[in-house]
C-alpha cells in the first residue's frame, strides 16, 4: 500500500512539474522562440541572404556605423513588388512605405498607387511614380518616394512577383479575400479566371490576383489587392508552423530579392520581432484618377490634404518618443478596419 501510495504521489508530482514547466514555457514563449531562432535559423538565414544584399550606389552604408535596421529606434523601408518578365527591369507595381518600430513591434504600411502623379527624382519631370523604378531602378524609386512623402527612406527591399509564385506554393497557398470570380478577358490582356471562395490560393492565382486590372476600381483597387496579397503572405510565412521552411523559402526567392539591409541586421530584426507582439496598421493614399497632358494619359492624383496627413503620420511613427498606443493612421477613428 505504501509502495502504491508512493508511486501515485510520484506520478502526481511528475505531472505537476510537467504542467508547471509547460506553463512557464508558454508564458515565456517569446523568449523561447527567439532562442530557437538564434540556435537553428539565424546562420542559415544570413547565409541565404548574402547574395541578396545590394546597397544603392549613391547611398552606401556609413562605415563603422550600424544600419538603421540594426538599431533600436524606428526606421523606414520602401517595399517594392516588381513585375518584371524575362530580362527586363520592370516597374514597381507595388510601393509600400513602411515604418518599423522594433521596440514596441508596431508597423505602419502606407501604400502608394502605382500611377500616382509625382516628381521623378533626377529627371526634372513629373510622371507616374511606377516609372521611377523603370527609369533608374530602386535608387530612383526611393528618392522619388522621399520627395512625394517628404520623409526619409532608410532602406529598400524589392522582390520580383515571379519569385512569389514558388514561395506561395511552398507555403501551401495563402488565403485571399475573393468573394466573386475574377475574370481577365480584355483582348489586350492576359486571359485568366480566379475562382471565388477558395480556402487557399496557389501562387499562380495569387499573382493573377495582383495583376488583375479590369475592375472598376482602377489603380486604387489594384493597390488594395497588392496590399492584401503581401499581408497575407507575411502572415502565412511568419506563422510558427512555417518555421522549418524559412531556409527553403529564402532559396526559392533567391535572385528575385534585393535589399540594402545587411543579412545580420535582417536576422537580428526577425529575432527581435519574435520577442514582441507586433501589430500592422495600413493605409492607402487617397486621391482621384484624372486624364492629363496633351496625350490625355491617366494618372492618380493624390489628395493634398490626405497627403499632408500621411506625412504627419509618418513623422509621428518615426519619433522614437511617441507613445505606441497613440499611433494610428489618418481617419482611424472613423474606420473600423484601420488596424489589421
Amino acid at each position: 500500500m505504501n509502495r502504491l501510495r508512493r508511486r501515485t504521489l510520484a506520478i502526481l508530482m511528475t505531472t505537476a512539474v510537467l504542467l508547471i514547466a509547460a506553463g512557464i514555457g508558454y508564458a515565456n514563449r517569446a523568449a523561447l522562440l527567439a532562442w530557437g531562432y538564434e540556435q537553428w535559423l539565424s546562420k542559415p538565414v544570413e547565409e541565404k541572404l548574402e547574395h541578396s544584399y545590394e546597397p544603392l550606389p549613391n547611398r552606401p552604408p556609413a562605415t563603422g556605423e550600424p544600419t538603421a535596421a540594426a538599431r533600436e529606434e524606428p526606421f523606414s523601408v520602401l517595399l517594392m513588388g516588381v513585375d518584371a518578365r524575362g530580362g527586363e527591369r520592370g516597374r514597381s507595381d507595388t510601393l509600400i512605405y513602411t515604418v518599423v518600430r522594433p521596440e514596441d513591434g508596431q508597423v505602419l504600411m502606407v501604400s502608394i498607387p502605382r500611377d500616382t502623379y509625382a516628381e521623378i527624382a533626377g529627371r526634372n519631370d513629373w510622371d507616374k511614380i511606377t516609372h521611377a523604378y523603370a527609369f533608374g531602378g530602386p535608387e530612383m524609386a526611393v528618392e522619388s518616394v522621399e520627395k512625394l512623402l517628404d520623409a526619409k527612406v532608410d532602406h529598400y527591399a524589392s522582390i520580383n512577383f515571379q519569385g512569389f509564385v514558388e514561395a506561395v506554393d511552398l507555403l501551401g497557398g495563402i488565403p485571399l479575400p475573393i468573394t466573386k470570380d475574377i475574370v481577365n478577358k480584355d483582348p489586350e490582356h492576359e486571359k485568366f479566371t480566379i475562382r471565388a471562395n477558395q480556402t487557399v490560393y496557389s501562387g499562380k492565382d495569387a499573382l493573377n490576383f495582383v495583376r488583375y486590372r479590369e475592375d472598376a476600381g482602377g489603380d486604387m483597387a489594384r493597390t488594395e489587392r497588392n496590399r492584401q496579397f503581401l499581408e497575407s503572405l507575411i502572415r502565412k510565412a511568419s506563422s510558427l508552423r512555417q518555421w522549418s521552411k524559412i531556409p527553403e523559402l529564402l532559396t526559392v526567392i533567391g535572385d528575385h530579392f534585393r535589399t540594402d539591409i545587411p543579412p545580420a541586421a535582417l536576422s537580428d530584426l526577425a529575432k527581435k520581432f519574435l520577442q514582441t507582439d507586433h501589430r500592422i496598421q495600413s493605409y492607402t493614399l487617397r486621391g482621384e484618377g484624372k486624364r492629363m497632358g496633351p496625350d490625355r494619359l491617366w494618372y492618380f492624383v493624390a489628395d493634398e490634404d490626405d497627403l499632408n496627413a500621411v506625412r504627419r503620420t509618418i513623422a509621428d511613427w518615426l519619433n522614437p518618443d511617441a507613445d505606441a498606443g497613440s499611433l494610428s493612421v489618418p481617419g482611424a477613428k472613423d474606420r473600423k478596419d484601420a488596424a489589421l
